[in-house]
């Protein structure tokens, strides 16, 4: 467990002192997918969905995941989050069961000891699980996923960005 930053020397769960971290520049950004029936695209389109305007509503979601980050994940750090983002684009082409797949990402920013990626990965899978629950009622059989961190930068690990070979 020696590298294991999250373990005390006695195997016990801890947050870990970021007090001697260098406060910099920080930002990730995460991507998720929700697949959904192409009839709910268009409702969604539309404003047909009866809770309302549900990519809207869903950002908003995202920023607050973002936000409350900490209160979720138990060892995360309570940031002062300088900007949170959330958008979305869909797919032109189905998948092979017929659903339409809605990107969502998220950029996270802060200055500070620590960075933001978990902040970016929770705004996508909030902003995931309220496009569910506002379209449930026409789609059960939605399915999200593919969550993960797209890039991440600052701090002393530097910049890391999905699919690029690092070290």
């Amino acid at each position: 467990m020696a590298n294991l930053t999250h373990f005390n020397e006695s195997g016990r769960a801890r947050m870990v002192d970021v007090t001697d971290k260098r406060p910099t520049e920080r930002v990730a950004v995460a991507q998720g997918k929700v697949f959904v029936l192409p009839e709910t695209l268009e409702k969604i389109h539309e404003g047909r969905i009866a809770k309302g305007d549900v990519l809207a509503v869903a950002q908003v979601a995202g920023v607050m995941g973002a936000k409350r980050t900490p209160d979720l994940i138990p060892m995360c750090h309570p940031l002062l989050l300088t900007g949170v983002d959330v958008d979305f684009k869909e797919g032109s082409q189905p998948n092979s069961d017929g659903r339409y797949a809605i990107t969502i990402e998220a950029t996270v920013k802060t200055t500070g000891n620590t960075g933001v990626e978990m902040e970016a990965m929770t705004a996508v899978s909030v902003a995931a699980l309220t496009i569910y629950d506002m379209c449930k009622a026409v789609d059960k059989g939605m399915v999200f996923g593919e969550i993960a961190l797209v890039s991440k930068s600052g701090g002393k690990s530097g910049t890391y960005i999905r699919g690029q070979k690092t070290g």
